[in-house]
């Protein structure tokens, strides 16, 4: 498959701080990547490298550039949303939407309006009068109309409510993802982009922990609901990782026989957090 992005030990301090030490990532055209990670942990630094935003060393290539000397090139294929949504306070909403028309020959303008209009934004409001949640709704609105090859998100819905959280991922399916695209994102709501996810990337202290695909993920892991009396024998399989709730034991297995498991308890899927949880163990 072809690398939309290839980083290959990245390495970045800030003082005496490690931000990314030998860092690894490759994400391959038409995947939806979820970087996943503790505070911390390097997610943004990343990022930020990928995006030339940051010189770091190591090797970046995203869509076959530089994107430290080739970023005003690449800046035509790529989009990104960033934690915190930065749009000048003075602008009305509609001169924002004839200005991003104006300068980016890939923007669908009649698609931003279509994404404004499951809000309560009004064309005539400036910026300045919007709520953090909606700035950062019209910031997605232009971002998401944007024909993008890769779309680099670091915690896009952050101060948004439930309802548009929602929205929003099942917009990024339904109304911008297709299989020439790419999606990097980085987020603490693991559980609402789960179902969106191609594949999962742990980051830990700067360097790559874990990467599986959701298919995998689905066939390698399994968690498993145990009674008192069948802990030992569930203990005897050398799972990655146990957890007591509601009066029984969660054990969490790579690579054992769900028919085996099934012989003990309950069995399913683990989700991505309770995975992270496992890889990462101890306290942090």
């Amino acid at each position: 498959m072809t690398a939309t992005v290839e980083a290959k030990a990245l390495r970045k301090t800030f003082g005496s701080t490690v931000a990314l030490d030998g860092f690894d990532l490759r994400v391959d055209e038409g995947r939806i990547v979820g970087l996943i990670g503790p505070n911390g942990a390097g997610k943004t630094t990343a990022l930020n490298a990928i995006l030339g935003l940051l010189r770091c060393e190591g090797d970046v290539r995203v869509l076959d550039r530089d994107p430290w000397s080739e970023r005003e090139r690449l800046m035509q294929e790529v989009c990104f949303i960033a934690d915190v949504a930065i749009l000048p306070r003075w602008i009305r909403v509609s001169q924002l939407l004839d200005y991003v028309a104006g300068v980016h020959p890939r923007f669908d303008r009649a698609k931003s309006e279509s994404f404004l209009a499951k809000t309560t934004i009004k064309r005539t409001s400036r910026v300045r009068e919007l709520s953090k949640g909606m700035v950062t709704q019209l910031h997605l609105a232009i971002v998401m109309a944007i024909d993008a090859r890769l779309l680099v998100l670091d915690e896009p819905t952050l101060g948004l409510d439930i309802l548009f959280r929602k929205q929003f991922y099942d917009s990024l399916l339904n109304d911008y993802f297709d299989h020439s695209r790419t999606i990097l994102v980085s987020t603490h709501q693991v559980e609402e982009i789960e179902h969106v996810l191609t594949d999962v990337v742990f980051i830990d202290r700067g360097r790559r922990v874990f990467e599986c695909s959701m298919d995998e993920l689905e066939s390698r892991y399994a968690e498993v609901m145990v009674k008192p009396e069948n802990a030992e024998a569930a203990r005897a399989l050398k799972p990655m990782q146990e957890r007591q709730l509601l009066g029984r034991t969660a054990f969490l297995f790579e690579g054992a026989s769900r028919q085996q498991l099934a012989a003990l308890g309950e069995v399913r899927t683990p989700s991505i957090a309770d995975l992270f949880v496992a890889v990462l163990g101890g306290p942090r």
